[in-house]
């Protein structure tokens, strides 16, 4: 897909209503400086849409990308940051279950989980919970830059099985300093516009 137009359309707090779309949106997660701001900004070719922090936490709302009018990208908050308060956390993941309850678009979902390290206990809920409520999510394996193609290949391995994803599910290994990965999430996302009808 060539990015001929590209807005953050809406933005969703706490306490906002959600919008409804008659467009496909795909959302994004993945726990707290995963990398999902750096890999949303390489696949749109910008340097600095979605805001990037060396501060885990600074996505705190569900943020609404409209592409080419064609679909939406929707940026999650990210999950396990420590310093904010048990409250708020449960507030965020409140917010996002209530999305992925009632958005009548959503139908894609891509996790996000750090190739170097075996994907955490939260990692494994969230998984586990988007899969119980009728998703599939598609596994994009971050920071692919900083492995070696050997322990990149056997750490693929260990996200599939710490998961428990079949191998059918795709583990797509990424970086956003290399862009290795960035055609490959592409061919999907053009494959779920292009055949997925609301």
């Amino acid at each position: 897909m060539v990015i001929k137009s590209l807005e953050l359309e809406t933005v969703c707090g706490i306490t906002s209503s959600l919008p409804q779309h008659d467009k496909i949106e795909m959302a994004f997660w993945g726990r707290s400086n995963v990398g999902k701001s750096s890999l949303l900004n390489a696949l749109w070719n910008r340097k600095s849409l979605a805001r990037i922090s060396a501060q885990p936490g600074k996505t705190q709302t569900i943020n609404y990308y409209n592409v080419n009018d064609l679909c939406y990208m929707v940026d999650l908050p990210g999950y396990g940051y420590a310093k904010v308060s048990r409250e708020v956390a449960a507030k965020w993941m409140k917010m996002i279950e209530k999305y992925l309850a009632t958005s009548e678009a959503l139908r894609v979902i891509f996790l996000l989980v750090d190739i170097r390290h075996e994907p955490s206990k939260k990692d494994t809920e969230v998984y586990r919970m988007l899969f119980q409520n009728g998703f599939n999510p598609l596994i994009i394996a971050t920071k692919a830059d900083k492995v070696s193609r050997n322990v990149k290949n056997k750490n693929i391995g260990q996200i599939r099985k710490t998961l428990h994803a079949s191998q059918e599910t795709p583990v797509i290994p990424f970086s956003s300093v290399t862009k290795e990965g960035k055609d490959k999430i592409w061919e999907y996302i053009d494959y779920f516009v292009k055949e997925i009808v609301l």
